[in-house]
């Protein structure tokens, strides 16, 4: 097709939406771009849906990378730094996958001390926290068992909490005093921090007597000797981490990358160092990020849309990443937080991504396929919303566009 006769027909184009105001808030596409190539038909849509009235009062960072051409398709304000939200937590999520491997796993331990004689433990236990925060019921249930397993039914000496893996740091920076945060510790069941408490209680229900009962907290001593060790895989964080955008599972994942440098105990800015590490290898190190936490909650993250593209793309080339993090991303129209979003139109079941919302921002990052059968990506962070609903209908739009025939 000619350059004059795509004029033309965008020239046309705009005359039909001009007539019909409304036209933008649809989810429909306007089969004047049917006539066109790509990547012009999908240009035509996305500057379209930049005619909303979302964004008289509001604005829009977003880039679109075709995978498959290994180029731009689209982009508006994507080196403006804008908070996150919960896209947060892809940043982490493939720092982490980089870092560490997908073969990783997040372990708690029982220890002991002193010696065994005639069923009686003449030492200390120790619960050595590694910041899984999927530890629950089971796990605690398997360390009961391992005492017993022991031949021990009376406890001489102390347990011991060994918190030494993070600083004591419960809260992360920025986060609004009235959210519903997590405690970040590194010893904790289903974000029970009291987790002695539990331990002992349920000792003591089954059967473990203690002498004089001590708790407290301090480091693991060299002399010490395993009881159990409980862990949960990569792949169990991230689907929950992920999926249903778990800020505590995401601030245990943050905190795994400031231990894996060798810090201890870890803090968040060790954990943002190697973030900053990737960032930097991908490109982007010179541009004005933020990082200060690892799910998105904190008002002092700050991004890019095109930073959140090169990650996305670096995981996509990266198949040790690209394995495990597309499987943990929601599903437009199926599961996690994208479940009832997107049903009924191209972009349903097709498109991959994780969702942010905190005030005054929604956003949306991630994968899907276009109808020419391109491998995309695309981050899009609206800011300065009052509702979030108008921002993730925004979003809606641009998928449907980028998935639509």
């Amino acid at each position: 097709m000619s350059r004059l006769k795509i004029i033309f027909l965008l020239l046309m184009a705009s005359v039909s939406v001009m007539a019909q105001t409304e036209e933008v808030d649809t989810l429909g596409v306007d089969s004047v771009d049917v006539a066109l190539p790509w990547p012009q038909n999908i240009q035509y849509r996305l500057d379209s849906l930049m005619q909303s009235k979302l964004l008289e009062t509001s604005m829009v960072g977003m880039i679109v990378y075709d995978l498959t051409a290994d180029s731009i398709l689209y982009k508006v304000n994507e080196r403006q730094a804008l908070r996150p939200a919960s896209t947060m937590k892809l940043v982490t999520a493939i720092t982490a996958l980089d870092r560490l491997g997908g073969s990783y796993q997040f372990r708690t331990q029982l220890y002991h001390t002193g010696s065994i004689e005639e069923n009686t433990l003449k030492g200390d236990l120790y619960c050595v926290g590694g910041f899984d925060p999927a530890f629950n019921g089971d796990d605690l249930r398997a360390f009961v068992e391992s005492v017993h397993q022991m031949g021990i039914d009376t406890i001489c000496g102390r347990v011991v909490a060994d918190l030494s893996m993070k600083d004591a740091d419960l809260l992360g920076e920025g986060w609004c005093w009235d959210d519903d945060n997590p405690k970040l510790s590194p010893l904790s069941i289903g974000r029970d921090i009291e987790f002695l408490d539990r331990f002992v209680k349920k000792l003591s229900e089954d059967s473990i007597v203690f002498a004089g009962i001590r708790l407290s907290n301090s480091s693991l001593p060299n002399d010490a000797r395993i009881l159990c060790t409980r862990t949960h895989t990569m792949d169990q964080i991230l689907q929950r981490m992920m999926k249903v955008s778990d800020n505590f599972y995401a601030e245990a994942m943050f905190y795994q990358l400031g231990a894996a440098i060798g810090r201890r105990p870890a803090k968040a800015k060790d954990a943002a160092s190697v973030v900053k590490q990737l960032i930097q290898k991908v490109g982007n190190g010179k541009n004005p990020y933020r990082v200060a936490d690892g799910s998105g909650l904190s008002l002092y993250n700050y991004v890019t849309p095109e930073l959140e593209m090169r990650l996305l793309r670096y995981a996509y080339r990266n198949s040790q990443i690209y394995q495990h993090l597309l499987p943990s991303l929601p599903i437009a129209g199926r599961d996690g937080t994208l479940k009832t979003r997107m049903k009924g139109t191209f972009a349903e079941e097709n498109v991959k991504a994780k969702t942010g919302t905190v005030t005054g921002v929604s956003a949306l990052a991630g994968y899907c396929t276009a109808a020419n059968g391109h491998q995309l990506c695309f981050s899009i962070i609206n800011q300065g919303i009052m509702k979030s609903d108008p921002g993730r209908n925004f979003q809606d739009k641009v998928c449907n566009a980028l998935c639509a025939p």
